[in-house]
């Protein structure tokens, strides 16, 4: 499958900015199920200066400063992306095994389990939640078998309600409330499977949605997603999986960035010299194209 990503965000401010410092994650890098076929990011007002780096987890960041002041920024990243993922594995070790093999690793490498047993900034191990993800794992699961039927229970147990927290909510109160947002879920997800020891990173991206037969798509109508991705030993690797769906990640999941948790991959994070407070709206576009050659979606 073959799509256009538009992915716009807008920041108003109440009082002139007169410097601004910014870090964007927003090109979409080629992976293991992915192929990044074009990336553009363009800023409106312009950058004085424009930097781009690569993260130790392998996703594409670039450092952005604007020097003129400004009561408005519009940030817009565009991208076509090939996906052919993977059949996930049909059979999987029994967790305890893998559990064991994580913390023998001594690969430290990008992709190692290592990274993502222990706590991180925002994926706090409360007990309350390892409790909760622990009745998914009986001795000899596979653990494979095991991390669906938790993603399963997410989706039971939780309402999506994009009212009930904020970016910065903690993890236990999002879980105290059983409400919350694919981020939330992901980060409830990954913190009871680390606190059994089995190795989950976190993973933002688009998911494209189909609207109901006979309505058209309402353009910007997709969103930024967030899912869960865990490590199933050695040979079978990393499997993702939606809390959020209750799915298997699969070729309507595009990656944008992987990381420990959200504050490893926020799409755009720094700081600005200003007085006032600002608003900010996102709109996202994911839209199937026919073949690599076709004409741009987004122009």
């Amino acid at each position: 499958m073959i799509y256009d990503i538009r992915h716009i965000t807008t920041y108003a401010y109440q009082a002139p900015v007169s410097y601004s410092l910014c870090a964007l994650r927003l090109r979409p890098t080629s992976r293991a199920g992915q192929k990044v076929l074009s990336v553009n990011v363009t800023l409106d007002p312009p950058a004085a200066q424009r930097t781009e780096r690569v993260c130790f987890f392998g996703n594409s960041f670039e450092v952005v400063r604007l020097d003129d002041e400004h009561r408005a920024l519009k940030v817009t990243a565009t991208a076509r992306i090939a996906v052919a993922r993977p059949e996930p594995p049909a059979v999987t070790p029994p967790w305890e095994e893998v559990r064991q093999q994580a913390f023998g690793v001594h690969d430290l490498g990008p992709q190692s389990p290592a990274h993502f047993i222990y706590a991180s900034r925002v994926v706090s191990l409360d007990e309350p939640v390892v409790a909760y993800a622990r009745s998914s794992f009986p001795p000899e699961c596979e653990i494979l078998v095991g991390a669906r039927d938790l993603m399963r229970r997410i989706w039971d147990d939780f309402d999506y309600d994009p009212k009930a927290t904020l970016v910065t909510t903690p993890l236990g109160e999002a879980f105290a409330k059983k409400k919350g947002v694919c981020q939330d879920f992901a980060h409830i997800m990954i913190a009871g499977l680390r606190g059994l020891g089995l190795p989950a990173r976190y993973v933002s991206g688009y998911l494209r949605t189909v609207p109901p037969p006979g309505q058209e798509r309402l353009e910007g109508a997709d969103a930024t997603h967030a899912w869960v991705a865990i490590w199933c030993g050695p040979f079978d690797g990393w499997v993702g999986l939606d809390p959020t769906n209750n799915i298997l990640v699969g070729d309507d999941h595009i990656v944008l960035a992987e990381g420990r948790d959200y504050a490893d991959i926020a799409p755009i994070a720094g700081v600005i010299l200003s007085s006032g407070a600002q608003d900010v709206s996102v709109a996202v576009d994911v839209i199937p194209v026919a073949a690599e050659d076709s004409p741009p979606t987004f122009k």
